[in-house]
């Protein structure tokens, strides 16, 4: 069902309904008003005869004459009107031509109704002066006057109602127009066409949308950018360890001894960087995308440091040194993410120091946060380069990996609140600070203690 169907429907049955029940209403009392008023007339019409024979008693008292009934002319458009006078007991003095005994034969005084001859009649009797006075009225014309008075009344309601219900079509036409518009200008875009949608000649109403449109479009534009820029060098990267792979396995066909097992280990470490470069880029995928991380297990700082240490030196596990502050915290992101950020931290600066100096990993919490510092004793990074570390598949010069290391960490502080700053050390090497977000209280069970392999 569309918008402008919708809105017609719910506000003119709302109108129907409304001026529907008002109607009902006011023809409801339309009518009884004219019962009561056609009743009073009646009733005055009794009176007022009465009134006037008592001011000529001579024309019905039987002691100064002998009284005979009269008949009055009536016009042709009083018909459906009758009146009798008569003593108390029973004479007739006067009657209109229409007022037959049977119509007019009634001992109750007030209104009453009656059927005569196939036809209904409504009589009022009054009595004074010692007459009675009976007025009626035939009920055939008198509800064809109140039909003709109901029709009167709600010929110009309906014909109101009609121009009403038109009115609103017309206002709804109008006023869906500018979302017409813009429907419009959304059809007639072409599939790849992102840019920010005039909102100049738009209405003042319809500006929250636009700008909402324009926010995602921009938003769109930006992650399609993104999304091709990591496509692209995604392709790159992975075409230079296969072009190598190839290379030194052309190298063995065509050769033997020492050179091809040199070829051989010159492509097993080309397929070890693809594999690599492969597991980063799906944990990077996984961390960006809608994947539920969550296993139902709290994850300790301190288990967290241990495992980062152990999976980033297997063989040399004295490279590392932990200065931890001994306050037991829990991370609110999972274990395996948490030990992958601060895996790929190590990892970095396990590679730029030299062999002989050790990386020093510092974990300090505080209320809300703990922050894994990692200082290394490499070359550093220049301002530009600090700007440059957290892009994907940025390394310096010819340096090895596969420049996606930091780039998960972010993604990965970005997901959980958490944050990353690389800082030039004074005295030579970089630190990189890892800040996490911490569950409040004690854990709840006991934390397993940091082992050192010498």
């Amino acid at each position: 069902m569309s918008l402008r169907l919708r809105l017609l429907l719910m506000i003119g049955v709302s109108l129907l309904l409304l001026w529907g029940g008002v109607a009902l209403w006011m023809l409801r009392d339309l009518d009884n008003e004219m019962r009561r008023t056609l009743d009073q007339r009646l009733a005055m019409s009794a009176q007022m005869v009465a009134g006037l024979m008592s001011q000529n008693p001579a024309a019905w008292d039987g002691s100064t004459g002998k009284a005979g009934a009269s008949t009055l002319t009536m016009p042709p458009e009083g018909k459906g009107l009758a009146c009798q006078v008569r003593s108390l007991r029973g004479e007739v003095f006067a009657s209109t031509p229409g007022a037959t005994p049977e119509t007019m034969m009634t001992t109750a005084l007030g209104f009453a109704d009656r059927e005569i001859k196939g036809e209904r009649w409504r009589s009022y009797t009054f009595e004074a002066h010692g007459l009675r006075v009976t007025t009626a009225d035939r009920l055939a014309e008198r509800n064809t006057l109140q039909r003709d008075v109901m029709v009167a009344a709600a010929v110009p309601f309906i014909v109101a109602l009609i121009g009403s219900l038109m009115v609103l079509w017309l206002g709804v036409r109008s006023g869906l127009l500018p979302l017409e518009r813009l429907r419009q200008a959304l059809a007639s875009r072409a599939p790849d066409a992102l840019t920010p949608i005039p909102s100049t000649p738009m209405s003042r109403d319809l500006l929250p949308l636009v700008n909402t449109l324009n926010q995602l479009l921009h938003r769109m534009s930006v992650t399609i950018s993104r999304e091709r820029r990591f496509t692209s060098d995604a392709a790159h990267e992975l075409r230079t360890p296969l072009t190598a792979i190839k290379t030194h396995l052309q190298i063995v066909r065509i050769t033997r001894g020492k050179e091809a097992e040199v070829a051989l280990d010159y492509a097993e470490e080309g397929v070890a960087r693809l594999q690599r470069t492969l597991m980063q880029l799906l944990t990077l995928s996984q961390v960006e995308g809608p994947f539920s991380w969550d296993d139902g297990c709290i994850t300790h700082a301190d288990e967290v440091a241990r495992l980062a240490i152990c999976d980033a030196t297997p063989n040399a596990l004295g490279r590392i040194v932990l200065d931890s502050d001994g306050n037991p915290a829990e991370l609110v992101l999972p274990q395996a993410l948490a030990v992958t950020a601060l895996r790929n931290l190590l990892d970095n600066a396990l590679r730029h120091s030299p062999a002989e100096n050790s990386v020093r990993l510092e974990l300090r919490s505080s209320k809300d946060a703990i922050c894994f510092s990692v200082c290394d004793s490499g070359p550093g990074l220049s301002a530009e380069e600090l700007a440059l570390a957290t892009h994907r598949f940025w390394r310096r010069g010819s340096a090895r990996g596969s420049g996606l290391g930091l780039s998960i960490v972010v993604a990965i502080t970005e997901r959980f609140g958490g944050s990353l700053e690389l800082v030039q050390r004074p005295e030579g090497g970089l630190e990189a600070k890892l800040t996490l977000p911490s569950i409040h209280g004690r854990p709840t069970r006991p934390v397993q203690p940091l082992e050192k392999k010498q």
